[in-house]
């Protein structure tokens, strides 16, 4: 277990260079961070939901979702503790990756990303989840590839 969680480390920490496809993890990462790090602190809801997505994703490959959990959660962490990154840092980040690379529009999940509106959260947190879901889908919809037109 303890081998394990170091291996894990390793691969979070040196991702760039051991882990395939780390653009896409990273992207994933910051879409993902972007609706958790909106709140000041995380509860075990946003932590639950994380790695259910993250499992789901990668269902195939329980090392992936354990680096894309470890990797939101470094995102999550820069922004709630103000380490100079903001959400709306990631989201301007999370645009420039879409101009860059238009296959990471196929990434955006925006049924996995409204499963945190049921975690708990103040009215402001909600709205903030809520206009990053709605951008989310503008997005998507300027593509032509929004999924279920109705949601």
């Amino acid at each position: 277990m303890i081998l394990k969680k170091i291996k894990n480390y390793i691969y979070s920490f040196f991702r760039e260079f051991l882990v395939f496809h780390h653009s896409s993890l990273e992207f994933r990462a910051k879409l993902l961070a972007s609706m958790i790090s909106v709140k000041s602190s995380i509860d075990e809801c946003e932590k639950d939901t994380l790695e259910s997505i993250a499992n789901e994703i990668y269902k195939d490959d329980e090392n992936r979702a354990e680096i894309l959990v470890n990797t939101t959660m470094e995102y999550v962490k820069k922004v709630t503790e103000m380490n100079g990154l903001y959400v709306d840092d990631l989201i301007l980040d999370i645009d420039k990756n879409l101009k860059k690379y238009p296959k990471f529009y196929q990434k955006i999940d925006i049924e996995s990303l409204k499963r945190f509106l049921k975690c708990k959260a103040t009215t402001e947190e909600k709205l903030l989840r809520l206009r990053i879901l709605e951008y989310f889908k503008k997005e998507l919809e300027y593509k032509g590839l929004l999924k279920d037109e109705n949601s």
